[in-house]
C-alpha cells in the first residue's frame, strides 16, 4: 500500500480588536478567508474574561477545520496597540485599564509567533500584502470611520516611529482653535474629516445655515454620515458641501503628508470612503491645489482594494504573514 503524504495549506489567525466586536478568522496566503467568527467584545469588561471567551472561540475554530491545514502565527489589530511592546495601551474605548500584555498573553495560549499593531496599521499593511498597494512601496492608508487612523508604508515596511506610534494623521492639527477633539486638544483632522466630523459639519451648517436640506427634518442625534451620503447622492445642496468642505480640509492636510513622505499613492479606506466620487473629488482637487510643485500630479487617491467584510482581518492575517516572511530572509 502506498503511503500518500497530503501537504498541509499554510494559515495565519486574523484578529481584528474592537470597542464592539473581535473578528477572529484563519487566512491562507492568497487572502481567502477560510474561516472567520465574531465574538462581542464586552469593552466594560476586565481584559481577562475576553481572553477567556478569545481562547474559547479559538479552539472552536481550530477544531471546526480539517487536518489539511497548518496554523502558523497570529496577527492582531487593535486600538492603542504598540507592536514594540505587543501591547494595548489606555484604550479608550475598552476597560482594560491602563497597559495590556496582548502579544504575551495570546503567545501563551498558542505557542506560536504573535505580532500586534494598531488597526490602521493592519489596514495598510492588509494593502500592502492583499490590497490596492500591491506591487508598491512608499503607500499611506487613511481609515475614515468614527476618527480617522493612519498606516504608513516606507520602502515596503509599516512605520512605527521611535515608540511604535508614529503614523497618527487624525491628530494633526487644522485649526487650534477648532473643534474640540477626543484626545484632549483642539482642531484635529478627524474632528473635520471622518464619519463624525462630516456629521458635525452637518449640524453646524444647519444652525447657521438657511439652505434647504432634508438634514434638517432629521434629529440631530440621528445624523449618520450614511444619511448624508444618501442626501447628496439626491442632490441636497447642504449635504454637497458638507461633503466638499470635508474634501478641501483633508487634501489640503494629504498635500502636507506628502511633502513629508512623497507616497506613490495615498489609499482611502473605511466607512467615509464608501462614498465614493463624493468625497474622492474634493479630496483631489484639495491635494492637487495645495502640493507643491515637484509633487503635482504624480500621486495616486484611490480606494481600498479590500473586501468590505473581511478588510479587518485581512489586514491582521497580512501582519503576521509579513512578520513570518521577514524572518525567513533574515
Amino acid at each position: 500500500m502506498i503511503d500518500i503524504k497530503i501537504e498541509k495549506v499554510e494559515v495565519t489567525l486574523g484578529v481584528d480588536i474592537g470597542g464592539t466586536n473581535t473578528v477572529i478568522g484563519l487566512v491562507d496566503r492568497q487572502g481567502q478567508v477560510v474561516v472567520e467568527k465574531s465574538i462581542p467584545t464586552q469593552a466594560h469588561e476586565p481584559s481577562s474574561r475576553f481572553f477567556t471567551r478569545f481562547h474559547e472561540t479559538i479552539t472552536s475554530l481550530l477544531v471546526s477545520i480539517d487536518e489539511k491545514y497548518q496554523l502558523l502565527g497570529v496577527g492582531i489589530g487593535a486600538p492603542n496597540a504598540n507592536y514594540y511592546r505587543g501591547t494595548i495601551e489606555y484604550p479608550p474605548n475598552l476597560s482594560w485599564g491602563g497597559v495590556t500584555p496582548v502579544v504575551e498573553i495570546v503567545r501563551k495560549m498558542l505557542n506560536l509567533p504573535v505580532v500586534m499593531t494598531n488597526d490602521a496599521n493592519a489596514a495598510a499593511m492588509g494593502e500592502l500584502v492583499f490590497g490596492a498597494a500591491r506591487g508598491m512601496k512608499h503607500v499611506v492608508v487613511i481609515t475614515l470611520g468614527t476618527g480617522l487612523g493612519s498606516g504608513i508604508i516606507v520602502d515596503g515596511k509599516l512605520l512605527y516611529g521611535a515608540d511604535g506610534f508614529a503614523g497618527e494623521l487624525g491628530h494633526v492639527i487644522v485649526d487650534p482653535h477648532g473643534r474640540t477633539c477626543g484626545c484632549g486638544r483642539h482642531g484635529c483632522l478627524e474632528t473635520y474629516a471622518s464619519a463624525t466630523g462630516i456629521c458635525r459639519t452637518v449640524l453646524e451648517k444647519v444652525a447657521s445655515t438657511s439652505q434647504q436640506s432634508v438634514l434638517r427634518k432629521i434629529n440631530a442625534a440621528d445624523i449618520t454620515s450614511k444619511k448624508i451620503c444618501e442626501a447628496a447622492l439626491e442632490g441636497d445642496t447642504l449635504a454637497l458641501d458638507a461633503f466638499e468642505e470635508t474634501g478641501k480640509i483633508l487634501g489640503m492636510k494629504l498635500a502636507d503628508t506628502v511633502a513629508h513622505l512623497s507616497p506613490e499613492a495615498i489609499i482611502l479606506f473605511g466607512g467615509l470612503a464608501q462614498a465614493g466620487d463624493l468625497i474622492f473629488k474634493p479630496t483631489h482637487r484639495s491635494l492637487e491645489e495645495n502640493l507643491l510643485g515637484i509633487f503635482k500630479n504624480k500621486v495616486k487617491l484611490i480606494p481600498s482594494g479590500l473586501p468590505e467584510g473581511n478588510s479587518a482581518v485581512l489586514g491582521a492575517s497580512a501582519l503576521i504573514w509579513d512578520e513570518l516572511d521577514k524572518k525567513k530572509r533574515t
